[in-house]
């Protein structure tokens, strides 16, 4: 007998939840590709021998996105939070690695059958004939996925007035091997005025407010490595660590995220968009997995779900 394919099951249950379309992503379906660098700091040369934590300017790709997989939800409907910001760093020697995070302070969940059966619970809530039994009975065992579901998510002013997480542990190795463990967090560098036109609840703002700011000039974005303190658990990424009082982990800025121009052809964003597939697990040296079955388990959902839409595009 034929044994379940659990990234099938996730696929399907994605698709259940928020329909197919044809060359979209399953979730984060409404995006906008942007173009910039990063310049390490000299601390992220000290912790890890990555080649694009050496400190010398490398090209960056980076989509920002709304978490819907429906493309034509707005950006003031719930639904389109938590935003999502994924990163790639293009190196001199063709290679690239990818950080994909959002705009939460954790994943609703911990391990892969865990979230299938979050996942297929909001879909049986939201099917054609509404069950809210078995997503009731999985939020009752699983309090921090119920918090996720739960938490406030607001449009933002900006794309670039927010915090982003990566929310599963990598390690960084020195040149020596030394290891130091932590979470990706991109925050803004300093605080945004107000965007050039009013954002009004229930419209689709954040890629024109982007295009628009970044006509005036660059952005930056910090990228900050929170440190784990010992006996945290590093694979589990439901859960978030102090950011603040006696029990706040030290964090370490790794650099800046410089964003330049968005794609301004409409034809060139839409093949971008469709093109591109970024990857949490695509990982270079000096930079190492945690034992978080969730990373392993988010790169081969994203293979496959880029698999699956590749024949749609166009």
């Amino acid at each position: 007998m034929k044994q379940p394919d659990l990234y099938e099951e996730l696929l399907d249950a994605l698709y259940a939840i928020f329909g197919r379309h044809e060359g979209f992503r399953v979730t984060h379906a409404k995006g906008i590709v942007a173009h910039g660098s990063f310049t390490a700091s000299p601390a992220a040369a000290r912790l890890s021998r990555a080649a694009h934590l050496q400190g010398a300017p490398v090209p960056l790709t980076l989509r920002f996105s709304n978490f819907s997989g429906v493309p034509s939800t707005a950006d003031g409907d719930p639904d389109a939070g938590p935003q999502g910001l994924a990163l790639r760093f293009l190196l001199p020697d063709g290679r690239h690695t990818d950080i994909v995070a959002h705009s939460y302070d954790g994943f609703p969940v911990a391990t892969p059958a865990q979230f299938l059966g979050f996942l297929q619970g909001i879909a049986a809530a939201g099917g054609a004939r509404p069950d809210p039994l078995p997503l009731d009975a999985f939020l009752a065992r699983h309090p921090r996925a119920k918090r996720y579901l739960e938490a406030p998510k607001p449009a933002p002013a900006s794309y670039l007035a927010q915090e982003y997480f990566g929310v599963n542990s990598v390690r960084l190795l020195d040149a020596a091997g030394a290891a130091v463990h932590g979470r990706y967090r991109i925050e803004p560098v300093q605080a945004l005025t107000a965007p050039p036109h009013a954002a009004l609840p229930g419209t689709d703002f954040l890629g024109a407010e982007l295009g628009e700011r970044l006509r005036g000039g660059p952005a930056r974005l910090r990228l900050v490595l929170q440190c784990a303190a010992p006996g945290d658990d590093l694979d589990d990424g439901s859960l978030a660590w102090p950011r603040s009082g006696p029990h706040a982990r030290r964090e370490i800025e790794l650099g800046i995220l410089t964003v330049e121009t968005v794609e301004a052809d409409a034809r060139m964003q839409a093949a971008r968009q469709q093109a591109l597939a970024f990857n949490p697990g695509h990982l270079i040296d000096g930079i190492e997995a945690s034992g978080d079955p969730m990373i392993a388990a988010r790169a081969e959902l994203y293979r496959r779900a880029a698999l699956r839409r590749r024949p749609l595009q166009a």
